[in-house]
């Protein structure tokens, strides 16, 4: 506790960390200022129906930072900057000249990168938002809408999905952590005061021993995500020694982290897009009176109402995810070359093939423990809430997944800020 209130009076009382600290902070007022102003025409009740049954756009709130709640001018979020960043990732294994880029021009090469998905965001967020504004259009949330009034909303919700990554990549620069992970932090904590209100408009004495499981469930949830996310498995490396003239270099010895949980919350993303596409087919295809299709709409709806079905395959779907997005950001090979040609090797390993097959083994070991993490945290929620009973008693194993992991880099940035005025 004393380090923490030093770490604090540090912070405070030097001026370039106050000044970061202090930009997002701001920062972030200005993006809750903005998730509060909503696009017109909206039926609330109609919109907190929707939302409460839709899993995907459950998740697209989450991203959005809770602007999706009140349909705010920024309801998109960094959602397609997100998914243009991992597009971009997934292009490196069909593109040659892609992955070259990322993996062999260094800064320079990431800086590319980073401007092809920037570019690619404009894209998805019109695709995004049109789809969006249909569906809820569909559903009677939107009403009175002319094809002006769409347009301008299409044009609003696309602006402000470009202004929150700007605004991210803001406070990434001038501020600390990172931008778009500190947005979607402050849109997960500033729905607690809500979900409490909710637990303590619907608090039962007789279910005191439930209420107290429940604290202890989550207290061992995010030590368990606390301790899988900072969890590595070093390889020892030594670099071989080098002669130069009359002196000799090198010869030191170092360990390479392979982190367990390589793919982050990624692979939970793509398992519940995937999952969520056959309950937004049926709500469209339920507008329609065809008999036919309202028979595929049923069977569609009915298929999320199947808890143990979906959860099963959201399990699934997590974990082969996670082995393939570790296969797609992670590339052994080079590594390998990179190792072998800064004259360094793994004991007992041949530089080469040899060391690319011994880190892809040990990856794929340790990555079977991360896969099934992430599968259990996807599944927590509804784990707990089949348990409980209670829908208000369900622990967001996304939600909290993020919030951890944004904890977690922000407190080594300081860290490192810190280590950087002392020297």
């Amino acid at each position: 506790m004393q380090n923490f209130l030093n770490k604090m009076k540090l912070i405070w009382t030097d001026k370039s960390l106050r000044k970061r600290v202090l930009f997002v902070f701001a920062s972030l007022i200005i993006f809750r200022l903005f998730a509060a102003i909503p696009i017109p025409g909206i039926d609330t009740l109609a919109l907190n129906r929707f939302l409460s049954n839709n899993q995907f756009l459950g998740i697209l709130n989450i991203f959005s930072g809770g602007g999706l709640t009140n349909l705010s001018i920024i309801m998109l979020g960094v959602g397609p900057y997100i998914t243009g960043s991992i597009i971009m990732q997934l292009l490196t294994i069909m593109v040659p000249a892609l992955k070259r880029i990322y993996h062999e021009e260094g800064e320079a090469g990431r800086k590319r990168f980073t401007q092809y998905s920037r570019l690619l965001t404009i894209p998805l967020a019109a695709i995004q938002g049109f789809a969006l504004i249909a569906i809820l259009e569909s559903q009677g949330i939107l009403t009175n809408l002319t094809v002006f009034n769409r347009v301008v909303d299409l044009f609003i919700v696309i602006a402000g999905s470009v202004f929150l990554m700007w605004l991210g990549e803001l406070m990434s620069e001038f501020g600390i952590g990172n931008g778009v992970s500190l947005i979607i932090f402050a849109g997960i904590v500033s729905r607690l005061p809500a979900a409490v209100s909710q637990l303590a408009f619907t608090f039962d004495a007789s279910q005191v021993p439930l209420y107290i499981g429940f604290l202890v469930a989550g207290l061992i949830v995010v030590a368990a995500i606390v301790l899988v996310t900072e969890a590595e498995r070093p390889i020892p490396v030594t670099y071989a020694k080098r002669v130069r003239g009359m002196k000799m270099y090198g010869g030191g010895s170092t360990y390479l982290p392979l982190r367990v949980n390589q793919a982050g919350v990624i692979p939970i993303i793509f398992g519940l897009a995937i999952l969520s596409f056959p309950q937004m087919i049926g709500t469209v295809l339920s507008r329609f009176s065809n008999a036919i299709l309202t028979k595929i709409s049923g069977v569609l709806l009915s298929f999320t109402n199947t808890t143990l079905l979906y959860g099963v395959l959201y399990f699934i779907l997590v974990f082969l995810f996670t082995y393939f997005y570790t296969a797609v950001t992670f590339d052994p090979e080079a590594l390998s070359t990179n190792l072998q040609k800064n004259g360094a090797f793994i004991p007992g390993i041949r530089p080469g093939a040899s060391t690319s097959l011994y880190i892809s083994k040990v990856l794929t070991r340790i990555t079977l423990l991360g896969a099934v993490f992430l599968g259990f945290i996807a599944v927590l929620p509804i784990i707990m809430q089949h348990v409980t009973g209670i829908a208000s008693l369900t622990i967001g194993g996304t939600s909290i997944l993020i919030v951890v992991s944004v904890v977690l880099d922000l407190m080594k940035k300081v860290d490192a800020q810190i280590s950087m005025r002392e020297y």
